[in-house]
């Protein structure tokens, strides 16, 4: 019997999909960051909230980048109840992430999110 494994997928709304969107918030948004990853957010028109995952190529080969976008993806899927709506953000992978764990990618995640005022407040 074959058992099948629901995926986490974002919705297509929830991703930046195209270029012109990633340079968007590159060009216009802010940047925060620490020794792990950068985070950057430009404010969205709409009530949704949007998110990239980037590795660039000083990090190593495919293969390394990929598990850094994966760490990425997981470490938001599992905090994204957290974050406000209404901006678009890209996270971005540094070098210490290849070698890093999940738990220590979600606490840097967390740290750059709340020093920009990403996290919802608690009432």
């Amino acid at each position: 019997m074959i058992t099948m494994v629901k995926r986490f997928v974002l919705p297509k709304i929830s991703r930046l999909c195209q270029n012109k969107s990633f340079q968007a918030v590159y060009r216009s948004g802010k940047s925060y960051a620490n020794k792990n990853l950068v985070v950057y957010v430009l404010p969205n028109k709409s009530a949704n909230r949007r998110i990239g995952f980037a590795a660039g190529k000083r990090l190593g080969p495919a293969v390394v980048r990929n598990r850094v976008k994966r760490l990425l993806r997981e470490a938001y899927r599992l905090n994204q109840d957290k974050f406000i709506s209404g901006v678009d953000l890209i996270l971005v992978g540094r070098q210490p992430l290849v070698k890093a764990k999940l738990v220590q990618v979600t606490k840097s995640l967390l740290e750059l999110s709340a020093k920009a005022k990403l996290v919802v407040e608690k009432s």
